[in-house]
């Protein structure tokens, strides 16, 4: 039963620290456009080294 006050406040660290990192990439950008480079490699134009 000790355990629980050792493994308790890990799981909420690691939740805080997985809600922080994801909030961070919304922020940065990462999922603007999820559908925008899979229509883009299917394209005749695509390149395969982006500017």
């Amino acid at each position: 039963m000790d355990i629980l006050g050792i493994l308790i406040p890990v799981s909420l660290l690691m939740g805080g620290a997985g809600l922080v990192a994801f909030w961070w990439m919304l922020r940065k950008g990462q999922f603007d456009d999820p559908e925008g480079d899979a229509h883009r490699i299917l394209r005749d134009d695509y390149d395969d080294q982006p500017k």
